[in-house]
């Protein structure tokens, strides 16, 4: 775990640090793969020991490169021998054994199971007048995962450059595992390297996981930036298109 001084911290306080390592020192070394010196590893691993309160000793045996399910169930086990949730961190689990390199159950799939589907339920019934016998699937059976085709992102910028008026916001929860909020910021940036339109894509995190809206004032929070987001981009009576004779005149 972290220290006493680097808990007090807030979230916004402390990742900007944590990212400007990755970015500058981790992701380079990492290129580097065994051409990387011994000494450099001890160093970067320290760093990130520091950083997330795993042992030296353990970045080292992964060759700097920490799968996310033994994150999971290393973080803590050596302070209160207890998992970490994957799409919310917040949640914890207790398994069998300490050892082993991943979680046996996400802690937080269990209590969302035990929260979602009564309440779905009961909405159906008593509000909507809906009465079946068909099982509610808080999730469903979607592997193999189908990704021949699978070029969102410059799809995504190809949309934005045929449209001026397609502007993108990305939501994401600083505890969420699976889709963690630098994969979406590294996505972000990733999207427009021309930076032709930068102006048009906005990032906003927040201090819940996977599901934002779990925490009231994340899901006020959210909502106040969707409807904000949606009230700027409004562009009412103009055409989509960036030639100079057809814009709106002031």
């Amino acid at each position: 775990m972290l220290d006493n001084q680097k808990q007090s911290k807030t979230l916004e306080e402390y990742l900007p640090a944590v990212e400007n390592f990755t970015l500058n020192k981790l992701i380079p070394a990492l290129s580097r793969g065994n051409s990387l010196s011994d000494k450099k590893k001890e160093e970067l691993a320290h760093q990130m020991s520091i950083y997330t309160g795993i042992s030296e000793k353990v970045y080292i045996q992964h060759n700097l490169d920490l799968p996310t399910s033994y994150f999971w169930k290393e973080l803590l086990r050596d302070s209160i021998g207890m998992t970490i949730g994957r799409l919310d961190s917040r949640y914890l689990g207790i398994d069998k054994r300490e050892a082993g390199s991943y979680p046996e159950y996400s802690p937080e799939l269990t209590s969302w199971l035990h929260s979602f589907t009564p309440a779905i339920n009961s909405y159906l019934k008593e509000d909507l007048g809906y009465k079946t016998d068909l099982k509610y699937n808080m999730f469903g059976d979607v592997y193999p995962w189908d990704k021949t085709k699978n070029n969102t992102r410059n799809q995504l910028r190809r949309a934005m450059a045929q449209n001026p008026h397609l502007n993108v916001m990305y939501q994401t929860g600083y505890f969420d595992g699976a889709t963690t909020y630098f994969n979406s910021k590294y996505s972000m940036w990733q999207l427009d390297p021309s930076g032709k339109m930068t102006d048009r894509i906005s990032f906003h995190a927040y201090e819940s996981g996977h599901m934002m809206y779990l925490r009231k004032q994340d899901l006020e929070l959210a909502s106040k930036d969707l409807r904000s987001f949606i009230l700027k981009n409004a562009n009412p009576n103009q055409s989509a298109t960036y030639r100079e004779d057809l814009k709106s005149k002031e």
